[in-house]
């Protein structure tokens, strides 16, 4: 498993780590944590966060509070993504990254700050409004296909808020006309498909209701990696070609980075760094802490 996972992982010596290698790479849990919470000492501006995002941002955040309950995760978050860009979140377990994604489409206490799409409020919508009226649709973690409803039947419960039927139907044939895997198994139990083929029928499911801003938590977990490959060229054909904004967590760090424009490093609820993606694959910090070298 790639390092910035977030999961411990119990090596020879018996350390809970990070890695990516021998145990030579492994690194602590807790020496992530300590080091990380140095990095985050000084995190960058908005000013930088505004230049990664061109000073044209689509999806903004400003000093978001927000947790669950009574519990404050996130503290003064600020974030910047413009339309068409992909951001990847990395960062230790518990550093607030799945909580960025909940906050964004409303699964979370807010306790201040704002979030807005393309220049609106959206921070008080419902989960239900801010899918229908302001584009935002959620890709979960977690095997959401409804195993013993058909690949169609799936793909149409990806457009339960349409007013007419029929447009979710429609928008099931264009998926069905993109990729030829789910067209090939439209009318067989979605129990049938591999690992990857379900993760494919999750992101075309949230399609139906064409959103704008697509948030993706964890596309490679549990895949074998030629489907993850599978996975990151889909999510980057939707980014290039349909002009998709992609805010995603990645618990493998390196192929986040390698696929995004944009990398945050959370830790402790804040943005520690910030920087094109590649640069942060280059940054031995990162490295060092998240990436197993």
């Amino acid at each position: 498993m790639a390092a910035g996972s977030g999961t411990g992982n119990e090596t020879a010596k018996g350390a809970r780590g990070y890695h990516a290698g021998g145990v030579d790479t492994v690194i602590s849990v807790e020496d992530v944590e300590r080091e990380a919470d140095k990095i985050a000492k000084e995190g960058p501006s908005r000013e930088r966060i505004a230049e990664l995002a061109k000073g044209e941002p689509f999806l903004t955040i400003e000093g978001l509070r927000a947790g669950y309950g009574q519990m404050e995760i996130l503290h003064g978050l600020d974030l910047q993504v413009a339309k068409r860009q992909s951001l990847c979140l990395i960062g230790p377990n518990g550093a607030g990254k799945s909580t960025i994604l909940h906050s964004i489409f409303g699964f979370t206490n807010i306790f201040g700050g704002t979030i807005a799409v393309d220049g609106e409020d959206v921070t008080r919508m419902t989960p239900k409004d801010k899918l229908r009226k302001a584009g935002i649709a959620y890709i979960l973690q977690d095997n959401s296909v409804f195993p013993d409803m058909t690949v169609e039947e799936n793909l149409w419960m990806g457009g339960f808020l349409q007013a007419n039927t029929d447009k979710a139907k429609e928008a099931a044939e264009r998926v069905f006309e993109k990729y030829s895997r789910l067209a090939e198994r439209r009318s067989k139990p979605a129990r049938v498909l591999s690992g990857g083929e379900r993760r494919l029928l999750e992101i075309s499911r949230a399609l139906v209701m064409e959103p704008e801003i697509l948030l993706v938590d964890e596309p490679s977990i549990g895949l074998e990696p030629r489907f993850i490959d599978m996975v990151f060229e889909i999510l980057r054909d939707l980014q290039v070609v349909e002009g998709k904004t992609i805010v995603m967590v990645e618990q493998n760090a390196k192929k986040g980075l390698e696929f995004a424009d944009i990398g945050y490093v959370l830790v402790s609820g804040q943005v520690a760094m910030a920087g094109p993606g590649d640069e942060l694959l280059q940054d031995p910090q990162v490295g060092r802490l998240f990436l197993g070298g």
